[in-house]
């Protein structure tokens, strides 16, 4: 249609420009109007002596911004202003900034991203009498990212949670919870420096952990850094010992068999890849006499390179296509 527009000026002369002029007063007015009715309902309610009818008074207008539709991303902004002003006490601007974070999802993606990074960005200098507000957004951005498979920004928005905060007491569980999601998240996205540094923190956390699915995500995490930093025969130690695993639940997760499978598959690749030496020679041997190889694609290969030091370019390639 803009398009059209432009067509039909260039062809008709000045009249159509000149006939949306005219409109542009309107446009504005409206704007105007909308901007004055918001300052009017926020002012209302802060001038409500009531704290209980306070809060209400501004859960109502954040209800119609929330809801409008399309979704009325300056409303947003203008009521985000308003919250982090001096003019709303800390105790009631907490509980709106708590329901505002909550009620993000129910916006459009697009819309969801510009708000909230809005709200990120305008909390900031306060960011320490907001910190339970932020972190719900920062989790509702990380989830939008993570379902476009946007996995490195979403992994970048909960690594700006503060774990080690004074306000927010968090337990190791939880600490090591979020340490091993970010690092997942970087791994999806083939990222080991940025993987690696929160697998280090989590190695803090997990050594005195009861946690058996944290515990197997974090060595999971740890054998993919090692193999994406071409540590091919400590990754091969770990994989192989993952694949070893004999419990098929471990709390609410079942143990996939086929998981399994490409530990042990990825252990066996890797040892091929390892410089020679002799304790690559004794993996090689450990795996060639381990009967699940034997089921694995990569077993030919196994086959041949526990006959042989060096292994021929044409297997290399090989083994490239079964990663």
């Amino acid at each position: 249609p803009h398009l059209l527009r432009r067509s039909n000026a260039k062809t008709l002369g000045h009249s159509i420009s000149d006939a949306g002029d005219n409109h542009q007063p309107l446009r504005l007015s409206a704007v105007a109007q909308a901007e004055e009715a918001m300052d009017s309902a926020l002012a209302s309610a802060a001038a409500i002596a009531d704290q209980r009818q306070k809060i209400e008074q501004y859960r109502h207008i954040l209800a119609s911004v929330i809801s409008s539709s399309p979704p009325d991303i300056p409303q947003a902004k203008r009521f985000l202003n308003h919250m982090v002003s001096d003019e709303v006490p800390l105790v009631v601007s907490r509980q709106l900034l708590q329901t505002f974070a909550q009620e993000l999802g129910k916006l459009e993606p697009d819309s969801q991203k510009e708000v909230a990074h809005y709200a990120l960005t305008q909390i900031q200098p306060r960011v320490v009498s907001f910190e339970e507000q932020v972190v719900v957004i920062r989790e509702k951005l990380a989830e939008l990212y993570e379902s476009e498979q946007q996995w490195s920004r979403a992994a970048q928005m909960l690594s700006g949670i503060d774990l080690d905060s004074g306000i927010r007491m968090l337990d190791d569980t939880n600490k090591l919870s979020k340490c091993v999601q970010i690092a997942r998240l970087y791994l999806e996205d083939d990222d080991a420096v940025n993987a690696e540094a929160f697998i280090n923190k989590a190695s803090f956390l997990v050594t005195n952990s009861n946690q058996e699915v944290l515990n197997l995500q974090y060595k999971v995490c740890y054998a993919r850094i090692l193999d994406l930093k071409r540590k091919f025969l400590e990754a091969a130690l770990r994989y192989y010992g993952i694949s070893q695993i004999e419990q098929r639940q471990i709390g609410d997760e079942e143990i996939d068999e086929n998981a399994l499978e490409q530990a042990l598959s990825a252990a066996v690749t890797c040892t091929i890849l390892a410089g020679a030496g002799p304790q690559r020679s004794r993996v090689l041997a450990t795996l060639y006499k381990d009967e699940r190889c034997s089921k694995l694609k990569i077993y030919p290969i196994l086959q041949k390179v526990s006959d042989i030091d060096i292994l021929p370019w044409h297997y290399v390639w090989n083994i490239s296509s079964l990663r």
